[in-house]
């Protein structure tokens, strides 16, 4: 069964980091990209950030450059995002999801994703 699971979500003052990973069972993600998507209540899912099967190719959207890194260990099967710097509207749930092909520049749209995650709750308050 093919399955990503998010984790690292929690609850964080502004200026604090975190650390998410997206871990695969069930395939390998040598062959995928990643994204990070989020979705606020209310609010449509967004793209946050994404990474070729390789890691060779990048992507944030303007509102997390600078604070955001998205980071692959495919021995590990797993996908990182380092959260740094976070403010109140990084509140959301994140979602990890898997894209086939991999290679290339990865996208940020939604609807070029094949295989999602469940979802991790980030809350940024003080």
């Amino acid at each position: 069964q093919l399955q990503l699971v998010e984790s690292g979500g929690g609850l964080v003052h502004p200026g604090g980091s975190l650390r998410l990973s997206c871990a695969a069972s069930g395939f390998t993600l040598d062959y995928y990209a990643i994204g990070w998507f989020r979705q606020a209540p209310g609010k449509e899912r967004e793209g946050v950030s994404c990474i070729s099967n390789s890691g060779d190719s990048t992507n944030y959207v303007d509102s997390v450059k600078g604070r955001f890194t998205i980071s692959r260990d495919n021995a590990k099967n797993t996908v990182y995002l380092q959260m740094n710097s976070l403010k109140p509207e990084d509140t959301a749930v994140y979602y990890c999801a898997a894209d086939f092909p991999g290679w290339g520049r990865p996208s940020l749209s939604s609807n070029d994703y094949d295989y999602w995650g469940q979802g991790t709750q980030v809350t940024v308050s003080s």
